[in-house]
């Protein structure tokens, strides 16, 4: 059973590896880490970490990285639901009050830089796509998020990443944006935003915003 949960949660993976060679390393796994929930959808928050240390996964460095996504596809899943924060609302704000505005991820929106191109590798196996050949091993980041009961990805620049690690922070929108800035100098910021908000990305807060949109 434990097996079968860490297939159900960990597809992407099984399908780089195969089954007989997934199979394997999920029972060494459970045998390692028995669940702890009755809910297997969540069993397997360390899979990513015990591939990390995987002898026989040593010559597949993005292995681990993979599990991770999908690891952050079942939280984007899980999470509960919240009222989003419209573009229309943010840019109904007064031009004067938007510097200070507090952006505020929303629940089911999850992101992670990697140092592989992971994020490629992980999407075109998830989309059941052949990976370019031309694949350029370089860092890159990942969005996820839910959005009207759907798991939506995109690729992230560095500069977004550090963006939404602002926001997550609590940092104040003029202090976000020169953060995403700092990590990347040629962010173009507002189709950064843009595809921001056209994921869903920002919960609604009333206290910040009076005038804000749901899901």
């Amino acid at each position: 059973g434990c097996v079968d949960a860490l297939r159900a949660n960990f597809p992407t993976v099984e399908r780089l590896v195969g089954a007989e060679w997934f199979a394997a390393a999920a029972a060494i796994h459970a045998r390692r880490s028995p669940p702890v929930l009755a809910q297997l959808i969540e069993y397997g928050a360390d899979f990513a970490d015990f591939l990390q240390t995987f002898e026989p996964a040593r010559e597949l460095p993005y292995l681990a990285g993979v599990a991770h996504l999908d690891r952050l596809w079942i939280e984007a899943f899980s999470a509960a639901e919240q009222p989003r924060l419209t573009l229309a609302a943010f840019a109904a704000q007064a031009p004067e009050k938007l510097a200070e505005l507090r952006l505020k991820p929303c629940a089911a929106a999850r992101w992670q830089w990697f140092a592989l191109p992971v994020f490629t590798i992980w999407r075109c196996n998830r989309e059941q796509l052949d990976v370019p050949r031309d694949l350029v091993w370089q860092g890159e980041g990942a969005l996820l998020c839910r959005r009207d009961g759907r798991v939506v990805w995109q690729p992230l620049s560095a500069g977004g990443y550090a963006f939404l690690d602002a926001c997550a922070a609590q940092r104040r929108l003029d202090e976000a944006s020169a953060l995403a800035l700092q990590a990347q100098p040629d962010l173009d910021f507002n189709d950064l935003l843009a595809r921001l908000f056209a994921a869903g990305v920002f919960a609604a807060e009333p206290s910040e915003l009076t005038n804000h949109g749901g899901d």
